[in-house]
């Protein structure tokens, strides 16, 4: 019997035992659709096809290969494992081989996945009888390696930090390449949304922009996993008519699909088991049987939490070092690779990774798949889901519930999440500040032309405002680069930030063992906090916040640490605005503060809270957009709450919504904020572990002092957490009401009686009135 088998009958009799079983969903095989190979393709590349044992094409690899044939932009929607690969490379391989001067472009979304691509497309090549020449070009690519690459390399497989970086701004070094590119396939499409997406459109403008410069227009070929829109995100993001593709032709392995909701532990505060708790003893049962798993956690810091666990658990029965490993973005490239090579090879037993693994990185062929945590949206989910069962054959996967809403609107709404995707992945490509940035790089790149238009914006205002910064210079129709600085080093394409911070270990000669993005680093490398790293604990010495630098040393203590932040927002600019009865409703400009008012410290297995720590960096200032909504204090003040009372319930209606919103966004959840407090920034409100607080911009605000206050006006904002935003608060504002509807419903089915973290966030006191004063708020909203 296999493995798998032997132990899933144990599976489902814990889940149900606990109540916790959600649901249990079974994916039967499948045979599959198949093509004939086309008589037209070069026969070496049929007899290398059938060699691999390819007798036959997947009925979407047909359809994208006649698609790309005929010349069309393609976008391909199926899912992991279904060998999207040949869709591209085998019409790049036939052109190459009908046209050794042909170039391809082949674009991965992180360095890891390049290299990994690189190596199946090589085997391809090899099995052709080589004569086609392709190279990774990235961070890690030797200089004596460069200039070969540039002259001979047929495809060249980078990614988007790169050729914003290295390739673009030295076009002239790659005439040979954009001289004769013919195909630019982009990989992973889904994961271009947001501010990543948005600044890959600009990149994408201004690529077209030197291809056009050298006589080429290139053709486009994308991948998606499944989202709700797939052809418009590829046409917004090429500017481009695009094809899709997304009749899923690939035979499949019986897959089960179950979903796990940890018990109720507390019902008066619908306190759940901890979800953590849950993944752990599953994750120990199958590897205690020797299943092959993987584990995907929420954040970095679960990762390291998660791989102590196990490793505690199996390591030791097992009597066997490296059976479980972790995995995530922070770990050195060597230590990476070894990882992905020890799956691949079957000498890692289990793995945990934060989504660092989600994309088509080759770790060989796992059987089971736990996803601690709903990762946020449909597709991410299903990516994750796609890392067992790669191969034919029995695969599980479970899904374990967290106490937040989105994940319990989830577990209740299994039908949701098992229909078709209703995700819609948003870039907004005109945000002035990410667009402003692109134009430099394009100016430093070639001379615009008066009248010329970057994209399909008319640029020439943006020009004239870079003329008077002395950034650009207009002479005889061109607008010239003559800033010294070279643009594009001081743009990252993942966020609308600053540069990472690295962590140095003070012990080991301060040699780096981690880096981290800039918005992370005052919430996890603070003094004093405990940082994780391979599950191994580091307490942070010293921060150099001005060199970007945290200094460490290994430690061993029983607990981690949790920082706690809030922030207040002041209106700047309405762009719109509905006055109604009972609220009024705006989007518009604003200005938020973040604080970072201190850190917990959290008992591992036991998560008691230890006690608290102070952090000392100064506040994040920032200027967005956002959604927001103001109650009438006539409207209020005939709710039958004080107003205290209220407040906790725009607190609670604001937890719901935020979590809600990121599932209508499709959207990480750190890509909104929010934040309750007057619109004119006089107090605002913050749900701490001791209670709500109440701050003023000089300090923190008496409880009394509400309640005499002459105007009583609470306001709840939704907000974009990038300068500038990105148009995710300008969405919440066109399906306000489909987003306070789901959020009212979510409230109303949760089985507590006055709050708890599935639906309104935590409540201390078991007499809180937080729940029923969040359903009245929102019963308020929707009222017309």
């Amino acid at each position: 019997m296999d493995k798998l088998e032997t132990v899933l009958e144990q599976i489902r009799r814990f889940a149900q035992r606990n109540g916790s079983l959600a649901a249990w969903k079974v994916l039967p095989a499948s045979d599959g659709e198949f093509a004939d190979i086309p008589e037209s393709l070069h026969p070496r590349l049929q007899s290398a096809l059938r060699a691999s044992g390819v007798h036959r094409l997947y009925s979407h690899q047909a359809a994208a290969i006649a698609a790309v044939n005929e010349g069309r932009h393609v976008v391909l929607v199926t899912p992991t494992a279904s060998g999207k690969t040949l869709c591209y490379n085998i019409p790049v391989l036939q052109r190459c081989l009908e046209d050794p001067a042909t170039r391809a472009l082949y674009l991965f979304p992180t360095k890891a996945l390049s290299q990994d691509q690189m190596a199946g497309v090589q085997t391809l090549i090899d099995s052709i009888g080589g004569g086609v020449r392709t190279h990774t070009y990235d961070g890690d690519t030797p200089g004596d390696a460069r200039r070969a690459i540039r002259d001979m390399g047929q495809i060249v497989i980078t990614n988007p930090d790169m050729l914003h970086q290295a390739i673009l701004p030295h076009h002239p070094k790659w005439q040979k390449l954009f001289k004769n590119l013919r195909y630019v396939v982009v990989d992973e499409i889904h994961t271009y949304r947001g501010v990543f997406g948005s600044h890959v459109a600009n990149l994408f403008r201004r690529l077209k922009r030197i291809a056009a410069f050298y006589g080429v227009q290139p053709q486009f070929i994308c991948c998606s996993a499944t989202i709700a829109n797939p052809g418009e995100l590829a046409e917004n993001l090429l500017e481009e008519k695009v094809t899709v593709v997304d009749r899923n032709g690939a035979p499949s392995g019986k897959k089960i699909f179950m979903m796990y909701n940890p018990p109720v532990v507390n019902p008066d505060l619908g306190i759940r088991q901890s979800y953590l708790t849950a993944a752990r003893k599953l994750a120990v049962l199958l590897l205690q049987h020797k299943v092959p798993s993987i584990v995907f956690a929420i954040s970095r810091l679960n990762v390291e939490v998660l791989v102590k666990y196990l490793k505690d658990a199996v390591e030791k029965k097992f009597r066997d070092k490296g059976l479980v490993r972790g995995y995530r973005g922070g770990y050195l490239p060597l230590v990476r690779r070894e990882i992905e090579k020890g799956l691949r090879d079957g000498e890692i037993l289990g793995v945990v990774s934060t989504n660092a693994l989600e994309l088509g990185v080759d770790i060989g062929a796992l059987t089971a798949c736990i996803i601690a945590g709903y990762p946020g949206t449909i597709a991410s989910t299903w990516q994750q889901a796609g890392r067992a069962g790669r191969k034919q054959g029995l695969s599980l996967i479970v899904l374990v519930g967290r106490s937040f809403p989105l994940d319990q609107f989830i577990m209740q709404n299994p039908d949701y999440f098992f229909g078709q995707s209703p995700e819609h992945a948003l870039i907004n490509p005109d945000n002035l500040l990410i667009m402003l940035s692109h134009l430099k790089c394009a100016a430093f790149e070639l001379p615009f032309r008066d009248g010329e238009a970057f994209g399909t914006q008319e640029v020439g205002e943006l020009l004239e405002f870079l003329e008077e910064h002395e950034v650009l210079h207009h002479s005889q129709g061109r607008w010239h680069w003559m800033n010294q600085a070279y643009p594009a080093t001081e743009i990252s394409l993942r966020d609308i930030a600053e540069e990472n911070f690295v962590v140095l270990d003070a012990d080991d000669n301060c040699h780096a063992i981690a880096e981290v993005d800039f918005e992370s680093a005052p919430e996890i490398i603070h003094e004093d906090a405990i940082y994780m790293c391979e599950s191994r604990q580091y307490w942070v010495e010293k921060l150099d916040y001005d060199a970007r630098k945290a200094y460490v040393r290994p430690t061993t203590v029983d607990f981690y640490t949790e920082a706690i932040v809030y922030s207040s927002v002041r209106v700047l600019d309405e762009f719109q605005q509905e006055p109604r009865r009972h609220v009024l409703r705006e989007h518009g400009e604003v200005h938020v503060v973040k604080n970072y008012a201190g850190f917990k410290k959290i008992r591992f297995y036991t998560l008691e809270n230890l006690g608290f720590g102070d952090i000392h960096l100064p506040q994040h200032d920032l200027h967005t957009t956002a959604f927001w909504i103001t109650g009438r204090p006539e409207s209020l003040s005939h709710l039958p709450y004080t107003r205290l009372e209220l407040i906790d319930g725009f607190l609670g209606a604001a937890y719901a919504l935020h979590n809600v919103a990121t599932l209508l966004l499709m959207c990480a959840f750190r890509d909104i904020g929010r934040s309750v407090g007057d619109r004119y920034a006089r107090w605002f409100a913050v749900a701490t572990h001791q209670g709500r607080g109440l701050y003023t911009a000089d300090g923190r605000l008496e409880s009394g002092e509400i309640e005499i206050m002459d105007r009583f006006e609470p306001t709840l904002f939704l907000y974009d957490s990038y300068p500038g935003g990105v148009g995710l608060s300008e969405e919440l504002w066109e399906k306000h009401y489909l987003l306070l509807a789901r959020t009212r419903d979510l409230i109303l089915v949760c089985p507590c009686r006055h709050g708890c973290p599935s639906c309104v966030g935590p409540v201390n006191d078991s007499a809180s009135r937080t729940k029923p004063a969040a359903m009245d708020i929102l019963n308020l909203f929707l009222a017309t």
